[in-house]
């Protein structure tokens, strides 16, 4: 009987190996992108109604099929709510939580049965008040308790609950009320909005201005903050603080008609940046879009290790050293 000698059997085996790692290789760059988007009117309201031969995407400036369409109260909602307890809030506080106590009644009475909120409290270190919930009185116990001290670590804040969003499922959010002050974070702007890009978070603020005057106030966190919230398809709200009811009602109209979008990225011309840039339009001028400007793929040179750091929107690949 024939025997296959030895040598080729090995080199029969390594090329087998071979055939299949090139496999493996190829399928990890088919990945599905998804995109959360708001739609509104010319005066400014949310439009629900939409189907998906309304909306066009480009990818690296490469028009996508939209391969996934679903108004996304099918979809459960992981929300971190950050509040502001910095000595310079100590004033409004009372006021802030009593609006944001109604905030998540209304939230967590309706919509999903899935939905989840946690409650993260900020001031010169971030605490986790309490993890992803439904139980709103539990919440509610921990809003009471909060009280203001000196430092503001907005951006440590805003890392850790795209941290702790992540690996949930379904949309992810973050709400931060806050008067924009900075001054204790440990990380910078851009490694906070970094992570919030990962972990798909849309950024929610809420701006409580204790001074109208522009020269007593914190001006360049605000604008951080709107710069954040536009990246990630978000929205920043600038109410008095006898106004924060109506800020909150309007985050949960935008929750409850918001639309996701998902495509297969095909055909597009890859940059030394790993951050796709992405358009989401509608198909009607008359309507405007949100959603965020991009996502964290395929770069050049992405068969190497060093230069795969970047993530699926559906998980991260693997995580960039800090």
């Amino acid at each position: 009987m024939f025997r296959w000698p030895a040598r080729q059997i090995g080199m029969a085996i390594l090329c087998a190996l071979a055939l299949t790692a090139q496999t493996t290789v190829f399928k990890t760059k088919v990945q599905l992108v998804h995109v959360i988007a708001t739609v509104k009117n010319p005066d400014g309201e949310p439009v629900g109604a939409l189907e998906k031969s309304d909306f066009t995407i480009s990818d690296n400036g490469v028009r996508q099929e939209i391969a996934f369409f679903q108004r996304t109260t099918e979809q459960p909602l992981s929300i971190v709510l950050l509040i502001d307890t910095s000595g310079s809030t100590a004033k409004d506080l009372k006021y802030e939580t009593d609006s944001a106590a109604k905030f998540l009644h209304a939230l967590l009475s309706e919509g999903n049965p899935q939905d989840a909120v946690a409650l993260y409290s900020f001031n010169y270190e971030v605490r986790e008040e309490h993890g992803f919930t439904r139980n709103y009185t539990a919440l509610e116990n921990r809003l009471k308790l909060l009280h203001g001290e000196a430092g503001t670590s907005l951006y440590d804040a805003i890392h850790l609950a795209a941290r702790a969003l992540e690996p949930r499922e379904g949309r992810k959010v973050i709400v931060v009320i806050t008067d924009g002050g900075e001054t204790t974070s440990s990380v910078n702007i851009q490694t906070a909005l970094k992570e919030a890009q990962f972990a798909d978070a849309v950024i929610y603020p809420v701006v409580v201005i204790p001074i109208t005057n522009e020269a007593g106030r914190n001006t360049g966190g605000e604008h951080s903050l709107i710069f954040m919230a536009q990246r990630t398809g978000g929205r920043t709200f600038f109410p008095d603080v006898g106004k924060l009811d109506k800020a909150f009602a309007d985050i949960i109209t935008e929750l409850r008609t918001q639309y996701l979008l998902s495509f297969y990225p095909q055909g597009v011309p890859l940059t030394k940046d790993p951050y796709h840039k992405l358009q989401v339009a509608a198909t009607s001028p008359d309507l405007r879009v949100s959603a965020r400007d991009g996502y964290y793929g395929d770069a050049e040179g992405a068969g190497s290790a060093d230069a795969r750091t970047a993530v699926s929107p559906n998980g991260r690949k693997k995580r960039p050293q800090q």
